[in-house]
């Protein structure tokens, strides 16, 4: 090897040992303190959690708060299971359900930012499906049977990334959609790894929309559809495009929709409570999809994702659209995704969405402690996570559990984090 190669390659080494220290770098531990919260206060979060594993409602959880860019607090406490056979740890794999929406509308948003399409084009504009979509009119619950109606406009992409399409959700959502679609095959996109999304997004246009677009906020497979959208004007696989734009560049090392053999041991079990009150493991068939080989990628709900990883997505849309040295969008564009798209439409709360996010209002920082235009959303397995751009905090709550604990742990997870906050 001559010299001049040889310098070549040191070089290169020492430059990618550079760029991984710089990239590494970007999360450091720092003390509370340094960055304005109280030590002894953000301890309380250890008696919280831990009261809940001790009083078995939960086997474990993960808490990630960084502030300022800084780790502030990175705990993982009790068990991987119901069992209490091996202790959590910061490297476990969860479920991030519906988590998978806030990235799959950044992917979304990677594509209106090459001028690929434009928010209130008609989705049917792309994807053809659509054309004929109907609006349910009346529904027999006896028969299942239903009328429609002419929409009085079409659904648009940002109809679908704010959820007032009227795409409602299969098997999770009102009883009417759960019937319309269920006699359609529709799925949640969870647990059905060799179901083609091609031919669920054909069923779901073929199905009635559940109101008028832009009417109302109706939670469902809006998001799921975006994913298929992503495919046909990138040309590529929901999963490559996600993996190549977006986890690559912020070092999203263990999120994927599927996992590959030798992380799967890392995935955590889903605990629940049998009607006596006790904590088991929860034993569902399909519950373990993502240790299959699947071919059908749930842009709703799907991914996998670690507390580290997820938050250097957080970090990225805090910080403007960048981290890592990688620019994914631009601040304009976090600008349009975190603030009210949906206008007057009814809400399902006092909070507003944005383009993939809940949005908190005036009303809903009187509720809880978050500051106004604080963005944020959960996943079924009881996972949370939020980003506070006033307070520059973003904060990730690991849990596998249901039913869901939004209402209860999570809320005072936030409660905790401010009122440890002393500037």
């Amino acid at each position: 090897m001559s010299k001049k190669i040889s310098n070549l390659l040191l070089f290169i080494f020492i430059f990618q040992f550079v760029f991984i220290a710089e990239a590494n770098a970007q999360l450091k531990e720092a003390s509370p303190e340094s960055v304005g919260f109280s030590s002894e206060r953000l301890s309380r979060l250890d008696d919280l959690l831990n009261d809940y594993i001790n009083k078995g409602i939960l086997p474990g959880v993960e808490a990630l708060i960084v502030k300022d860019g800084k780790i502030v607090y990175y705990k993982a406490l009790g068990y991987r299971d119901a069992d209490k056979k091996d202790k959590m740890q910061k490297d476990d794999i969860f479920r991030i359900a519906s988590q998978t929406k806030a990235i799959t509308s950044t992917a979304v948003m990677i594509l209106f930012e090459e001028g690929k399409f434009l928010l209130d084009d008609p989705i049917a504009k792309y994807l053809p499906e659509f054309k004929n979509v109907q609006v349910l009119d009346k529904f027999n619950a006896e028969d299942t049977t239903y009328t429609t109606v002419k929409p009085n406009k079409a659904v648009t992409i940002r109809h679908l990334l704010t959820h007032t399409s009227g795409i409602g959700y299969a098997q999770i959502g009102s009883p009417t959609s759960n019937a319309i679609y269920g006699k359609k095959g529709i799925v949640t996109g969870m647990g059905y790894p060799n179901y083609s999304l091609k031919d669920q997004i054909n069923k779901i246009a073929s199905s009635p929309l559940m109101h008028q677009p832009g009417e109302q906020f109706t939670y469902g497979l809006s998001i799921d559809v975006l994913g298929y959208l992503v495919e046909i004007v990138s040309g590529m696989p929901l999963d490559k495009f996600l993996k190549t734009r977006i986890f690559d560049p912020l070092g999203m090392e263990d999120t994927f929709f599927y996992l590959p053999k030798e992380k799967s041991n890392r995935l955590l079990t889903v605990a629940t409570q049998d009607s006596t009150g006790k904590l088991i493991n929860l034993k569902t068939e399909g519950l373990d999809w993502v240790k299959e080989e699947g071919k059908y990628f749930s842009g709703g709900a799907g991914l996998v994702s670690t507390a580290i990883d997820y938050i250097k997505f957080l970090q990225m849309v805090i910080n403007g659209g960048e981290f890592n040295g990688h620019r994914i969008l631009s601040p304009a564009t976090i600008k349009l995704m975190t603030q009210n798209q949906m206008g007057d439409a009814k809400s399902r709360s006092v909070n507003k969405f944005g383009l993939g996010f809940e949005v908190v209002t005036p009303e809903g920082a009187a509720l809880l402690p978050y500051s106004i235009g604080t963005y944020y959303w959960s996943g079924a397995f009881s996972s949370s996570y939020f980003n506070d751009p006033v307070k520059n905090i973003s904060a990730q709550l690991v849990l596998q559990k249901i039913p869901s604990l939004f209402n209860d742990l999570n809320k005072k997870f936030i409660v905790l984090i401010y009122s440890a906050l002393m500037e």
